[in-house]
């Protein structure tokens, strides 16, 4: 089935505009949902949308939306009062300026969406835009309405097309200098900064999907398995950190260097304890 798209609208530099439509580069990949379970009847809990004064049991789609000014007190904003707001960007990705990748922070990247033409009656200048922006090595910095919030967004090219990053704004991103106040200004040593980079000479590898395997949830999933087959999981011993300082980093690296590089590592074998478990079920209606 043919991924429907979530925006439709035109991409412009300058007075050259090609249909465009943007895509949701990912999906729910089936991971683990969870329900809040009464222990004692095995039936799942409901959430009520009520009136927090009154108690008054409430359907959401009689509610609206409202902005709090001051305490308890509400603005009630209307379908029209939203449409009012909108900016040209709503249909329209406006390439603004383009800046070099290297200077975007990854911290600032938020959502990915896929860029493609819409239609076939722009796909020859969507290529040349696609082509023009990738010979650069640069990123177009544009804006787009998704779901009513107008979003800054840079393209990149991607394979045969182009891919836009959501960019956070600096006001959503956490201070840093707290968190880096310790870290001594001036340089390290020299000599161990290289043995440090030779240790990641011999690390260089390939990335591939594998690398990033969200490993807790494969063995939740094996937990639950056994669960369901009246079995245990024995947990994995990990060992605690030492988190005092290194006094000798210098023979610490050194010493690592002599060993040989060691292979990928090995996904956790799971141990499976045969024993009775309670698993609930829901009573029939």
């Amino acid at each position: 089935m043919a991924q429907r798209p979530l925006w439709r609208g035109h991409l412009r530099l300058a007075l050259v505009t090609c249909p465009v439509a943007l895509y949701a580069a990912n999906h729910d990949r089936g991971s683990l949902h969870f329900n809040l379970i009464n222990p004692k009847t095995g039936n799942r809990i409901r959430m009520i949308t009520q009136d927090a004064e009154t108690g008054d049991e409430l359907s959401r789609s009689d509610l609206v939306k409202g902005y709090e000014f001051k305490k308890d007190t509400y603005v009630v904003l209307t379908d029209e009062d939203f449409e009012s707001a909108r900016v040209e960007s709503s249909s329209v990705i406006k390439i603004e300026k383009f800046v070099e990748i290297s200077s975007i922070d990854p911290i600032y990247f938020d959502a990915s969406y896929y860029a493609g033409p819409d239609g076939d009656a722009g796909t020859d200048v969507y290529a040349v835009l696609r082509d023009a922006i990738a010979s650069t090595g640069m990123a177009a910095l544009a804006r787009v309405v998704i779901a009513r919030r107008e979003r800054a967004i840079c393209l990149m090219p991607m394979r045969k097309g182009l891919v836009a990053h959501t960019l956070h704004e600096e006001r959503d991103l956490n201070d840093a200098s707290d968190v880096f106040r310790g870290i001594p200004d001036g340089k390290p040593d020299a000599e161990m900064v290289a043995l440090a980079k030779q240790l990641i000479a011999r690390q260089k590898g390939q990335y591939e999907p594998a690398d990033i395997e969200d490993r807790y949830e494969a063995r939740l999933r094996d937990v639950i398995a056994a669960k369901l087959k009246g079995a245990g999981v024995e947990p994995i011993e990990e060992e605690e950190p030492d988190r005092s300082n290194v006094i000798d980093l210098m023979s610490i690296l050194k010493e690592s260097l002599s060993h040989t590089k060691s292979g990928k590592g090995k996904p956790a074998k799971i141990t499976v304890k045969s024993k009775k478990t309670k698993v609930q079920h829901r009573k029939a209606a």
